[in-house]
């Protein structure tokens, strides 16, 4: 989490992952969820528990619920553990358990085990971190020279030139004196004797490496699964668009986003009682622009196969007298008590 790039990416995933909502199925139908998928821990929102799920998945790509429930098995919490604290206790036969986190064991029941990528054989899970470390070692390495490029390079600030032959001696003398004469850094100097001041000038591109670190945005961003464009980085040779980087966003919550709320979705079903299932509603992280929206409203309506008020109904806007018929045309007039909207 040191590399900016590190931190933006697993920022990027629990905000992303805190706009989802999360809704009951039984079969078909949207049933009313359960108190601890609303909240399911006493202490935090159910954002902040998504966004802490999320986060653990993207830096250990493991993460360990803590389920406590009632004497009938209703469940009344969930904690979120520390991953890199948690052990995996199996017995001679290769079964697990429990686990145990510090100084408490848990038995299996009490524990849902959510990982990020499945390794055959393997009962931890990888997550970006833990499957390439030496290329974001790399990255480390590369942010740490550039930073330390001026103190430690023994590059010098500059040369003092002579037009006479130095001895050692000499050279030596005349380094001194520039020195002492410089202790206030900003003090006037006064050469002699045929010297002259060359300083040494590095531009800041090269400096600070910014060719390599721009290539570590890059890795990062490819080993994370995110558009570079969504961690602000540029990739040379493309162009940056209002419709390309919607599209980048949209591309990032399927095939990116996805394999960590389906962790979430299938850990949440497994707790609620019966059939139900649990499946994250997208809508407000996918939510197009007004524009796009409205042209799409448009499609629907002139088409028929919606009503103008399941449109409005979209928008968050209250219904029309006679707004639940079919039409291919304009919409219904409003009603004497509901103002019209325009747009």
């Amino acid at each position: 989490m040191t590399l900016g790039t590190v931190y933006r990416a697993v920022a990027l995933y629990g905000t992303a992952s805190k706009q989802l909502s999360f809704d009951v199925y039984r079969g078909e139908r949207l049933v009313a969820a359960p108190a601890h998928i609303r909240q399911p821990n006493t202490s935090l929102s159910q954002r902040a528990f998504i966004e802490t799920t999320v986060t653990s998945l993207a830096l250990d790509g493991n993460a360990f619920w803590l389920v406590t429930r009632d004497s009938s098995g209703k469940v009344l919490n969930l904690d979120v553990l520390d991953s890199t604290r948690v052990n995996i206790e199996k017995d001679t036969d290769g079964g697990i358990t429990g686990y145990r986190s510090g100084t408490e064991f848990y038995r299996p029941d009490r524990i849902r085990h959510l990982r990020l990528t499945r390794v055959p054989g393997q009962d931890r899970a990888l997550g970006p971190i833990q499957a390439a470390q030496l290329e974001l070692r790399g990255a480390i390495d590369t942010r740490d020279y550039a930073s330390n490029w001026f103190k430690d390079s023994g590059v010098p600030n500059g040369v003092l030139k002579s037009d006479q032959a130095l001895t050692l001696e000499s050279a030596k003398q005349f380094r001194e004196a520039w020195e002492e004469s410089r202790g206030g850094k900003h003090g006037t100097a006064v050469l002699g004797q045929g010297l002259d001041y060359k300083p040494v000038f590095l531009d800041p591109k090269s400096a600070q490496w910014l060719e390599s670190q721009r290539f570590s945005t890059t890795q990062v961003a490819r080993l994370f699964g995110i558009p570079a464009a969504l961690l602000l980085a540029d990739v040379e040779g493309t162009s940056q668009t209002y419709s390309n980087i919607s599209q980048s966003w949209t591309e990032f919550a399927r095939f990116g986003l996805t394999a960590y709320i389906s962790e979430i979705e299938d850990a949440f079903s497994a707790l609620v009682p019966g059939t139900g299932i649990v499946r994250a509603n997208y809508e407000g992280l996918l939510r197009a622009d007004t524009t796009t929206r409205y042209l799409a409203h448009q499609v629907a309506l002139t088409s028929g196969f919606l009503t103008p008020n399941e449109v409005r109904a979209i928008e968050g806007l209250p219904p029309l007298t006679g707004g639940d018929v079919l039409s291919a045309g304009s919409a219904p007039a409003p009603t004497s008590d509901t103002p019209e909207v325009t747009s």
